[in-house]
């Protein structure tokens, strides 16, 4: 029994430690197909699309057969009593007789069916929710594009992160070579103390900027675990590294293209907004119109002194009615005419909104033409800076060597180094967001629903 239960609890506890190590591995394409599915946002945007087909099919039904029942039993504790004139049994005229009508209980069965025949609003009403369903399925597309983009970045933030940790570590150790050499050659007596103090700085600074480097590269890979929608804490492995994404993201074709104004997001969602408001206009002017409605009901009765109703010899008797209900507007005092004007404002406005939208896409769409265009500029310029900085710091460097320059000339020298570098690996990342900016704009990307 000991045995048994000792290997239970070994078991136990190694499941627990197998869901704590589980670890995750992305590419690029990967981690936003995975977000897809389990990021916050964008499991909330696809239950607003379940909510409005259960929306939509709500409108629907109440212009189908509805059909209600009620039962219900009476017990006339004390039963009302009438006075009749006394001489119909009998008695002197001009006096009263009390009489109780009726059993001192009774029980009821009723079932109705009611069918709307014709109402102008159920009409705009089932227009209103394929609107309706027709937002929520622009704004999980929204939601599916914005979480797309969140992605990219945060994973193209990590891969910065990580350059940037790898190049401060690797300056670092170049720097204590260097500052160790030029200590021992000044306890020679060859070289000034300024020389070795200017390598110290440059030191600190480096290791001030891998810790910071190292802290951010922490966040980072905490924001990517949240943009994925997985735990903050969870061990990520990238399979993809900057430079890789970077060739892949400049695509001068991506400039090339044209904008159809009707396939960008915010365009839709605007126009969402119009269809809206034009449909409530017309249920504001469709409340003018009659409604009419039909129904049908059957029902049974039974009377009883005492609480006889599941006797078999209990008497009910059965009744049924079939009617047709007319509702016509006539005088609202100007109530339905303040309520269309006041929608057709509303129109008017998502009017405005849509035409503000479209010159607002056509500007978003030119300047993120001109960004993308500008970072893979950037990135070529970078490129080329980092390789010339590293020609100057290594000349400086051998220079400093040999004593033909001064530590003032080399600190400058690795300072601008050292700016190259962290340049251009932002500027890698920046044409990675830039083109993802742009495909947003068009929404010239395809989700696999």
């Amino acid at each position: 029994m000991t045995k048994k239960l000792t290997l239970i609890i070994f078991v136990f506890y190694s499941v627990i430690a197998f869901s704590q190590e589980k670890t995750y591995s992305f590419s690029l394409e990967e981690a936003v197909t995975f977000a897809l599915d389990s990021n916050y946002t964008a499991l909330n945007a696809k239950r607003d699309i379940a909510k409005a087909i259960k929306k939509k099919w709500e409108t629907t039904a109440t212009g189908l057969p509805q059909i209600n029942g009620n039962v219900s039993y009476n017990n006339n504790l004390k039963q009302p009593v009438s006075l009749i004139p006394s001489e119909f049994f009998g008695g002197e005229p001009g006096t009263f007789s009390p009489v109780v009508f009726g059993t001192k209980q009774s029980a009821n069965a009723v079932a109705t069916l009611e069918q709307l025949i014709f109402d102008g609003s159920y009409l705009v009403g089932l227009q209103a929710a394929k609107a309706f369903l027709d937002y929520s399925e622009n704004a999980n597309e929204k939601t599916q594009l914005e979480v797309r983009k969140g992605v990219i970045n945060a994973y193209g933030s990590v891969l910065l992160a990580e350059e940037l940790v790898a190049i401060f570590r690797k300056n670092k150790e170049n720097l204590e070579k260097n500052l160790f050499e030029t200590q021992k050659i000044y306890e020679n007596g060859l070289t000034e103390e300024e020389n070795v103090e200017q390598l110290e700085i440059t030191l600190l600074d480096i290791e001030t900027n891998l810790n910071n480097a190292e802290r951010m590269k922490g966040i980072a890979k905490q924001m990517f675990n949240a943009s994925l929608g997985i735990d903050i804490n969870a061990e990520v492995k990238l399979t993809q590294n900057l430079d890789e994404l970077t060739k892949e993201n400049i695509q001068l074709t991506t400039l090339n293209e044209d904008l159809s104004i009707e396939n960008n997001i915010d365009y839709k969602i605007a126009f969402n907004l119009t269809e809206q408001r034009s449909l409530e206009m017309k249920l504001e002017k469709s409340r003018a119109l009659p409604r009419l409605s039909a129904f049908v009901n059957y029902g049974t009765q039974a009377n009883s002194n005492s609480f006889t109703f599941f006797d078999n010899d209990q008497i009910w008797y059965q009744s049924s009615i079939l009617g047709v209900s007319m509702n016509i507007p006539i005088f609202s005092s100007g109530m339905r005419g303040a309520r269309t004007q006041q929608a057709r404002i509303a129109l008017d406005q998502s009017k405005t909104q849509l035409e503000e939208t479209i010159q607002n896409v056509k500007l978003q769409f030119d300047t993120a033409k001109s960004d993308y265009q500008f970072s893979i500029d950037k990135y070529e310029n970078a490129k080329k800076n980092l390789a010339l900085a590293e020609r100057i710091e290594n000349k400086n460097q051998i220079k400093f060597t040999e004593g033909l320059s001064t530590s003032f000339d080399l600190r400058q020298a690795q300072t601008q180094l050292y700016t190259a570098q962290q340049q251009y690996f932002q500027s890698m990342l920046d044409v990675i967001n830039a083109k993802t900016q742009l495909e947003t704009v068009l929404n010239s990307v395809e989700f696999n629903n």
